[in-house]
Order: structure tokens, then C-alpha cells, then sequence
């Protein structure tokens, strides 16, 4: 199973990708719901980003199964980072880098913000990390925290997408529950995309 963390502190219109902000009271009460509705699952293993957004999530999910279990950190599964755009607003990295953030736009695959990582960077890392938990654990129940664009290129390169449009074929919100199937480490079969019914949880 695939998550994305909570809310974070960071506006929802401003870039985050490798600034380590937490959870927002809004993004622990997600955390929680999303727990609670993954309670009576048995983890063999969990593994998280080492940001602290993704951590906090994870351990709530432990917090509600095993308090005994242990998250393992995996820096291979970071957010993108966005150099020196990262703490900007949309409407101010707009303003301040017109044409960069056009030539991001025309293709966020390949291109990145001064200082920042290309998706193909964050492909390369993070993929070959999920093929390899797979393989660690074959036959077992996996739980694994991360990221908005991380976890949308990895969709895509375990499911064969074009990695180019990672930012329109899969959509990823906030404590979203995606769930794959493996036959071996490069045979996944998607099961559940981007599922939120958890937040009825939520008051």
C-alpha cells in the first residue's frame, strides 16, 4: 500500500518539495482517519520518506496498529525538490521566474527550477527504491508513505505510463490510500487509486 502524507504547515499553493514542514492540525486528524481505516490490516513492513510530513503519518498509522513497530526512513523517497522556489507561492515564483517556470511547465519531466530536481531525477531514485522493498518482501503486506509527485512518477513507471504526463494521468490528495498488487517487483497491478472515503472520519 501507497500513501500520501497529511496537510503540512506549508500553504497548498506554495512549493514544499524537500522543506521539511509537518503536519498541519488538519493534516494529524487525515493521519488519523486514514489509520483508523488501516487498523485491522497487518503491516509485515512500513517505510516512509524521511521528511517529516510523511514520518508523522507513518507513525500514526503505527501509533494506531503496533506502537512497537518500526517506520524505516528512506531518503530515496522524497518529495521532489524545487530549488530555490521552494517557500514560494505559485503566484510569486510566476512573477519573480517567468520563464522558468514556462519552460517547468512545458515539461516537468526533464525540467527543473534552478537547484531543483527534474522528475526523471526523482524517478531514478525512488523506483528502483520501491522495486527493491518489493523484492524484500515478497509475499507480504508493505506500507509505504510519500509523496504527491514521487508516488505519481512511481505509479507510472510501475504501470507502464509515460512519465511525462505524470502530473495528468494520476491524481494523488492528501492522506490518500492507493493500494498494488505485485506478482514480482516488475508486475504491478493497480487495485485502488487515490481512495479518501476515510475522511468521513473526519469532524
Amino acid at each position: 500500500m501507497m500513501v500520501r502524507h497529511g496537510g503540512t504547515t506549508a500553504g497548498a499553493d506554495h512549493f514544499a518539495g524537500s522543506t521539511d514542514v509537518p503536519l498541519s492540525d488538519e493534516g494529524c486528524k487525515q493521519a488519523a482517519a486514514l489509520a483508523e481505516r488501516l487498523a485491522p490490516i497487518h503491516f509485515d513492513a512500513m517505510y516512509s520518506s524521511d521528511l517529516r510530513r510523511a514520518m508523522q503519518t507513518a507513525e500514526a498509522i503505527v501509533a494506531r496498529q503496533n506502537p512497537g513497530d518500526t517506520v524505516r526512513p528512506l531518503p530515496e523517497l522524497r518529495e521532489i525538490a524545487h530549488g530555490h522556489w521552494e517557500n514560494l507561492s505559485i503566484d510569486e515564483v510566476k512573477r519573480r521566474f517567468p520563464d522558468e517556470y514556462a519552460n517547468y511547465e512545458s515539461d516537468p519531466l526533464r525540467r527543473a527550477p534552478a537547484g531543483g530536481e527534474t522528475g526523471q531525477s526523482v524517478l531514478a531514485r525512488a523506483l528502483p527504491a520501491m522495486k527493491q522493498i518489493v523484492a524484500d518482501h515478497a509475499g507480504q503486506t508493505i506500507l509505504l508513505v510519500s509523496h504527491k509527485a514521487t508516488i505519481r512518477l512511481v505509479l507510472c513507471g510501475l504501470l507502464g505510463v509515460d512519465p511525462a504526463r505524470y502530473r495528468d494521468r494520476f491524481r494523488q490528495d492528501l492522506a490518500c490510500l492507493n493500494i498494488l498488487h505485485f506478482r514480482t517487483s516488475d508486475d504491478a497491478q493497480l487495485v485502488l487509486l487515490n481512495d479518501t472515503s476515510h475522511y468521513s472520519k473526519i469532524r
